[in-house]
């Protein structure tokens, strides 16, 4: 499991007035819950950004005041204006007790259809679970090997895990091997090319039976 090791400095007091003056020194205002009590703090932009400005799926390690905490990053509050972090919530996770997170999802293997010349195109990048933390993982993998052209895979096409139970619809589409617009243009060509040459012998057929009649 890849991890991200976060330094939390515990907050002094909490309300508006306290998280105004954490952000104005610089410092995101942040809490973890989940465990035996809340623990509020602030970490530093350096640090999170690990966490917020990636697709992949990591776990924090937030040492606040010498006790580490291990978390996965839940919610963010945006200014509306700025897009600036206001706050960031936590989940702490215990051993043998479930949660639900999304996870992402890489395919894996070629897929018959993309030789072919088709386009895989993704349709679902991350899928939620509920899980323990003894069963997660960094990403959920599901196999395209078999795909041709026009097929697709599905949230119930993943490759299962002991202990994690899939949330989101299991008919949902996470990819498709979908044909390029040029070649259904040369695809139709052929069938028309094809369909002229039909037609001719037809008619030659036929004009030659005329022939013999007369």
């Amino acid at each position: 499991m890849e991890t991200v090791a976060i330094k939390g400095t515990k907050r002094a007091g909490t309300g508006k007035k306290s998280a105004k003056a954490d952000r104005n020194s610089g410092t995101i205002p942040c809490v973890i819950y989940g465990g035996k009590e809340n623990v509020h703090f602030t970490g530093t932009m350096g640090e999170i950004k690990q966490l917020i400005y990636t697709p992949a799926f990591k776990v924090a390690e937030i040492n606040v005041d010498g006790s580490t905490h291990k978390c996965i990053l839940k919610d963010i509050q945006w200014h509306p204006v700025t897009d600036d972090i206001r706050h960031i919530d936590f989940l702490e996770l215990v051993d043998g007790k479930s949660f639900k997170v999304e996870l992402p999802v890489r395919l894996d293997g070629v897929a018959p259809g993309i030789r072919e010349g088709g386009k895989l195109v993704y349709k679902l990048r991350k899928v939620k679970v509920k899980t323990t933390p003894e069963s997660l993982v960094n990403e959920l993998v599901l196999d395209i090997s078999s795909m041709n052209l026009g097929d697709s895979v599905r949230v119930r096409d993943i490759e299962a895990i002991e202990g994690m139970e899939l949330m989101s619809s299991p008919a949902l589409p996470v990819a498709s091997v979908i044909t390029p617009r040029a070649l259904k243009s040369a695809a139709a060509a052929e069938d028309g090319e094809g369909a002229e040459v039909a037609e001719g012998e037809e008619a030659a057929a036929e004009g030659g039976e005329e022939k013999k009649e007369g």
